[in-house]
């Protein structure tokens, strides 16, 4: 299907979620959608990007808005880039080796998580300097180690430790799909996937997704609830110290991720941190936490870093919004899956045009040459 095509088809990313919704298996769809209990948080997010409002100028005559943002000394197309997610491989087929090449080929950085269903060295060749390694930290000296030198040796610059998974959450719509880790198809499931052809038969030729890179480490995955997955037989909760052990270990920048209050972000300032990324798990670990755009004014005023967000973001508009607000870079997740959901390898691509349009565009109404300059937009609260 040809640009104009998509366009035309699926001006928004609302259009890929839908079209992606019938074309994924519930019991996968429950597992990318869901939150966790409620699903307050998941929608607080959206909540709160829309009462942030920007005046527009105007007269300021013809021009072409700069929607390029540098990070952590990079510079991107794109002040957007790929969220690790969990499991990818099972949302689509071959999903973390689409999206990883997607993102060289647009000029933004992609992020891989510990519980991928490829390892750093499947997806490490796609990347050209911009692959971020995201670790779910593994309590082993030895096996977070080897995890370092792995991505490093892949490719991957940047390390993101993720820190608002201490305990594993409950994700009740998730548990009532009927997923297990490893997942295992039911004659249940094996309906839901009857239904979805182009799932199946990428999965039938690539085989069921596992977790390959914690198989190299915990072998067999015997003794776990059917609603946790093998990560949790490596990984502990982090504290002070482990963050000074992996500063010392990793000799790249390094972001830490799940940050929602300032005095925390002051401290990882301190102790050597080169990013923070303000993030609530979208919703998924805990349902009584603030709007990541809620928490990003306090934050911002507590650091001199660079400060991330993910959240609830849907298009251009909510990614000026967080920029409004302080931030200086957004990522997505689950967005990136829905367009793969939707049009398969093209997907990435045509939500990266989605969004680069939507930039202009509303930039062109706020009268602001560059991202930065849409700060001197935001209209107080109050």
């Amino acid at each position: 299907m040809r640009a104009m095509n998509l366009h035309a088809t699926y001006p928004a990313l609302s259009d890929l979620r839908a079209r992606a919704a019938r074309r994924i298996p519930h019991f996968v769809w429950e597992y990318l959608d869901s939150a966790t209990g409620t699903e307050a948080t998941k929608g607080r997010n959206r909540l709160m990007l829309d009462q942030v409002r920007l005046s527009p100028s105007i007269l300021h005559g013809e021009f072409t808005p700069d929607i390029s943002a540098t990070l952590l000394g990079q510079t991107h197309a794109l002040p957007v880039g790929i969220a690790p997610v969990g499991m990818s491989g099972l949302i689509w087929p071959d999903a973390e080796r689409l999206l990883a090449r997607a993102a060289t080929q647009v000029g933004i950085p992609y992020g891989l998580s510990t519980v991928a269903s490829q390892k750093p060295e499947d997806i490490g060749p796609h990347l050209n300097g911009n692959g971020w390694f995201q670790m779910y930290p593994p309590r082993d000296t030895g096996i977070r180690t080897d995890m370092l030198n792995r991505a490093r040796n892949a490719g991957f610059t940047v390390l993101v430790l993720t820190v608002d998974v201490p305990v594993g959450s409950r994700r009740e719509r998730q548990v009532r799909s009927g997923l297990t880790q490893p997942p295992k198809l039911t004659p249940r499931l094996m309906a839901q996937v009857a239904r979805c052809p182009a799932w199946a038969l990428g999965t039938a030729r690539l085989g069921m997704p596992r977790m390959r890179l914690i198989d190299d480490y915990a072998g067999q995955t015997k003794g776990l609830p059917s609603n946790k997955h093998a990560g949790y037989l490596l990984r502990t909760s982090p504290d002070w110290d482990y963050l000074r052990w992996l500063r010392d270990a990793w000799d790249g920048p390094l972001v830490i991720k799940g940050v929602l209050r300032g005095d925390d972000a002051a401290m990882l300032e301190k102790e050597g941190a080169d990013a923070i990324w303000i993030s609530n798990h979208a919703g998924r670990q805990f349902d009584a936490a603030p709007a990541t755009i809620e928490a990003l004014p306090e934050v911002r005023a507590a650091t001199t870093l660079p400060v991330i967000m993910d959240g609830g973001i849907e298009g251009g508009l909510d990614v000026l919004r967080a920029i409004a607000l302080g931030a200086d870079f957004v990522m997505m997740g689950r967005g990136w899956h829905y367009a793969l959901g939707a049009l398969g390898e093209s997907g990435p691509a045509h939500l990266a045009d989605i969004l680069a349009e939507d930039l202009r565009a509303n930039m062109g109404q706020l009268g602001t040459r560059t991202l930065w300059d849409v700060r001197s937009r935001l209209i107080p609260n109050g």
